[in-house]
């Protein structure tokens, strides 16, 4: 769920939850970002896009899979990002290349592929003052280049997303952690599950989680798209692509450990 004021959220959590529970789970709180088609009122966002070229550093290999290269999904520019996420993005990566396994052959060959192996996704940086549009080698799917603009939110994760340490609640009451959120937040759910987002907290409309733990705690999320007709991409019925990251790598800049999770009905 997002809230658009960073001040709803303490207060709006405290008077549905309760003084601990509000705090616990407000304090889980991340900055996030919509990513929506621009208008006269809200232009692009850096070099932030949807489909296109990659924007990789001269020398840089298109990664592939098995021989197969991967196709382009989105790039965010996260020096544009920085001055709304703050101390939440650890280091400055500049650009981050978001890529797939989605080769434009028949399914017979492609379903030779295994599309759960962690190299069948990469995020790749890239320094902004020397990068230049890269175009998909074939079979790669080149998708249609679709600048957005990125809308600063604040966001707290997705019920399914918490565990029952996370937030403190009646056992009597409630089967788990989630159970309390759907009762007591269920009306303000931001429903971001249709939609592109970046960075914040990723967002389902269905029973299932999202989000990995470590030691480190929680995951961080990098970006989530959506199926876009526009664009040409979709996955299953109604599902949407998350990218994910271990805390610790995302803190050391470390991008090569970025996963990539479908959910769909």
């Amino acid at each position: 769920m997002e809230f658009n004021n960073p001040a709803d959220v303490h207060r709006i959590c405290v008077e549905r939850l309760g003084e601990r529970a509000g705090r616990q789970f407000a304090a889980m709180a991340r900055r996030g970002f919509r990513l929506d088609r621009p208008t006269d009122e809200t232009p692009a966002t850096g070099r932030c896009r949807l489909g296109g070229p990659a924007l990789l550093e001269p020398g840089t290999p298109w990664p592939e899979l098995d021989g197969y290269p991967l196709s382009l999904h989105a790039v965010l520019d996260t020096d544009a990002l920085a001055p709304w996420l703050g101390d939440e993005l650890p280091t400055r990566p500049g650009l981050l290349n978001f890529f797939y396994l989605d080769p434009d052959v028949p399914y017979e060959e492609y379903r030779k592929l295994d599309a759960d192996a962690p190299e069948a996704c990469r995020v790749v940086p890239a320094d902004p003052a020397c990068a230049v549009e890269t175009p998909a080698p074939a079979p790669a799917r080149s998708y249609p280049l679709a600048p957005v603009h990125a809308a600063g939110v604040t966001m707290l994760p997705d019920c399914w997303d918490l565990e029952d340490d996370d937030i403190a609640f009646d056992r009597d009451e409630h089967w788990g952690a989630p159970s309390l959120i759907l009762d007591k937040l269920h009306d303000l759910d931001g429903n971001t599950s249709g939609s592109h987002c970046a960075f914040g907290w990723p967002d389902t409309s269905y029973a299932i989680y999202v989000t990995e733990r470590d030691a480190d705690g929680p995951e961080i999320h990098l970006l989530q798209l959506a199926a876009d007709g526009d664009l040409g991409w979709g996955w299953g019925d109604a599902g949407t692509m998350y990218f994910m990251i271990p805390a610790n790598a995302f803190a050391a800049g470390d991008f090569s450990q970025a996963v990539a999770r479908i959910r769909c009905c």
